[in-house]
């Protein structure tokens, strides 16, 4: 039993060794289509990433943080970053709508509370198993 409960915890161990935590960069631009293209944004919240030109803001309606996982099994790093950075700006778009708001600005990664402001890509962490993204955003309402 003991020699059973040793292997167990030297697997364990070489598991956590060989545990993966990459960071990977994307344009969110992508994602924005992609949830278009599936039907899953409509179109109705627009997305400005932090140093992106920002149409005139006409008010701000609060900060809110989104931060989502996806199963990377059998998936490559930017497919599984895509799903998770498009779970997180569906959570924004339903947000938004509750608040009034049609767009969300300064938008920015924010993994494990460390922001990352691009103006064209987000941050996404993939492992062996998970990949996450985590962004932050200002809801507001921009003139047309």
């Amino acid at each position: 039993m003991k020699k059973i409960a040793l292997t167990l915890l030297a697997l364990i161990a070489a598991t956590a060794a060989q545990a993966r935590d990459d960071t990977v960069m994307l344009p969110l631009a992508d994602v924005v289509q992609l949830g278009l293209d599936q039907g899953k944004l409509d179109g109705s919240v627009k997305f400005y990433l932090s140093g992106a030109a920002t149409p005139r803001v006409s008010a701000k309606l609060g900060d809110d943080t989104s931060n989502k996982k996806t199963n990377g099994v059998g998936k490559d790093d930017a497919t599984a970053c895509n799903w998770a950075a498009l779970s997180a700006l569906i959570a924004f778009q339903s947000s938004a709508k509750q608040k009034g708001a049609n767009a969300v600005v300064d938008l920015h990664s924010f993994y494990k509370k460390n922001p990352n402001k691009d103006p064209v890509n987000y941050e996404c962490h993939a492992g062996n198993i998970m990949a996450g993204v985590a962004l932050k955003g200002t809801y507001a309402r921009i003139g047309k």
